[in-house]
């Protein structure tokens, strides 16, 4: 291997290591983030059985996609992606609903 190439490859392992240590904080930054989310659906869900609520809500979940693919959209993320996404956390979400109404 020349100088030159020793040398790339080290500036393109750096450059990895840097994309690897903002993958891993942002990875983090998601956990936390849905752990939250779920701490709010999860009362959703208590509030719901106590005045016996249905566990879903497929309005709001329509507008909530629609937005969400609007704020991917807007962040330069395939939508798609964005709608199936939240759709399965929402399939999680009615999930958990439906176990407070047990």
């Amino acid at each position: 291997m020349t100088d030159t190439s020793a040398t790339d490859a080290a500036q393109a392992a750096e450059l990895l290591k840097h994309h690897r240590e903002s993958i891993d904080r942002l990875d983090a930054i998601l956990v936390f983030t849905l752990a939250e989310r779920f701490k709010h659906t999860q009362s959703v869900g208590v509030l719901k059985a106590r005045h016996g609520l249905p566990p879903s809500d497929p309005a709001r979940e329509e507008k909530q996609i629609a937005r969400l693919e609007t704020l991917a959209h807007d962040a330069d993320l395939d939508p798609e992606f964005a709608k199936n996404f939240l759709n399965f956390i929402i399939q999680e979400v009615i999930q958990h609903h439906r176990k407070h109404q047990s």
